[in-house]
């Protein structure tokens, strides 16, 4: 079999990542993979070992030398199924450009972000299946009308063996400047409104009350920060809150913290929350889109309404004075990415959808 995947992120986190995993699944199932990314990008470099590499420009929707250039690869290199699996105009353009070159093609719909109907419906018609990584991202594309037939879902995966150690408390105070009481919750997302922070910012203020050695660190960077850093001015928490930055050592960082907490509005499925989990850190996280797959309430952590401030800061109040609460959620944890998030399970989900599309289109045994 073989595959040719469209992978256009620069950053080698989120959806380039679940990319890297399952290159790298199909190679050992001898799969010969053909991998279509940005020019200088960091998947490029580190996908060698498991597919043929092809660097190409691409600008986004309106970027034309991205569907040339895609066309001449699919009629050099042949490939039995094109698996698109980024936006940025990959959707689109791979999409039409497979069914002009008459190849079978997939595509990894990774977010729940809604589009207008009658596009959604025109664009994942050019795809043979359309895969998402939640039920949440499936049930949004069913209100928009797409077949439930042309749908199936395949969760996003970790190697949870980097997270699952005990946490380098010396590190990690020095690393931020804690100090040994201080308790630590984190919110691993971008800076962006759909996240939610603010939320959570909103609710500090009675935490603190019963929790005053309470430390709060943003892992992530988006256009957001100013707004937030404002508001952190505002409820005078500037000794609470600490703006981190993006960070590559999670798995490091994860197993330090307390808690996680993810309030946000909208979420495809949130893979740091997957890490979380591995790492034996609970979670509070809103009840929106994919999260409820991956944070099991009373399994793993607790989950409250988007944008309820006062239940928010209710479950965070809860959770830090329950320790042995705290405990059996961190290992139900590591119990369930154990059982429902393995790169394996990812991989072998992807391989089924490829043999029964391949069987489909009579290209099977080639």
């Amino acid at each position: 079999m073989k595959v040719m995947h469209v992978e256009l992120g620069r950053q080698l986190y989120g959806g380039a990542l679940q990319v890297a995993y399952l290159l790298q699944g199909l190679r050992e199932r001898g799969v010969e993979n053909h991998l279509v990314c940005t020019d200088g990008s960091e998947i490029a470099d580190c996908c060698h070992r498991n597919a043929v590499v092809h660097e190409v420009t691409a600008g986004g929707d309106l970027d034309l030398r991205f569907p040339i250039a895609l066309r001449r690869l699919i009629r050099s290199v042949k490939p039995d199924i094109l698996h698109v699996h980024s936006r940025r105009g990959a959707d689109f353009w791979g999409g039409l450009v497979a069914s002009q070159c008459r190849v079978p093609a997939i595509v990894t719909r990774r977010v729940d972000n809604p589009e207008p109907g009658w596009w959604a419906r025109w664009k994942y018609s050019r795809f043979s299946k359309v895969v998402t990584i939640s039920e949440g991202i499936r049930h949004v594309l069913l209100r928009e009308g797409v077949p439930p037939e042309s749908l199936c879902c395949v969760r996003s995966a970790i190697d949870a063996t980097p997270y699952q150690h005990e946490g380098d408390m010396d590190w990690f105070r020095k690393e931020f400047d804690f100090s040994p009481q201080d308790r630590t919750i984190a919110v691993i997302a971008q800076l962006i409104p759909r996240k939610g922070h603010r939320y959570l910012l909103q609710a500090l203020p009675k935490v603190l009350v019963n929790h005053p050695d309470l430390k709060v660190l943003f892992l992530g960077k988006g256009g957001s920060r100013a707004d937030l850093e404002r508001l952190v001015k505002e409820l005078a928490l500037e000794e609470i809150v600490v703006f981190a930055g993006f960070r590559t050592d999670l798995e490091r960082l994860l197993p330090c913290l307390d808690l996680v907490v993810h309030p946000a509005l909208m979420e495809g499925l949130g893979v740091s929350l997957v890490q979380a989990a591995a790492a034996g850190v609970p979670i509070i996280a809103s009840a929106a889109g994919g999260i409820p797959e991956v944070v099991r309430d009373g399994v793993n952590g607790v989950l409250v309404e988007p944008a309820d401030t006062a239940c928010l800061e209710a479950a965070i109040n809860l959770l830090l004075a329950d320790s042995l609460k705290l405990k059996t959620l961190g290992e139900g944890g590591r119990r369930l990415v154990a059982e429902e998030f393995g790169v394996d399970q990812m991989v072998e989900g992807n391989v089924a959808v490829y043999e029964k599309l391949l069987a489909l289109s009579g290209r099977e045994g080639r």
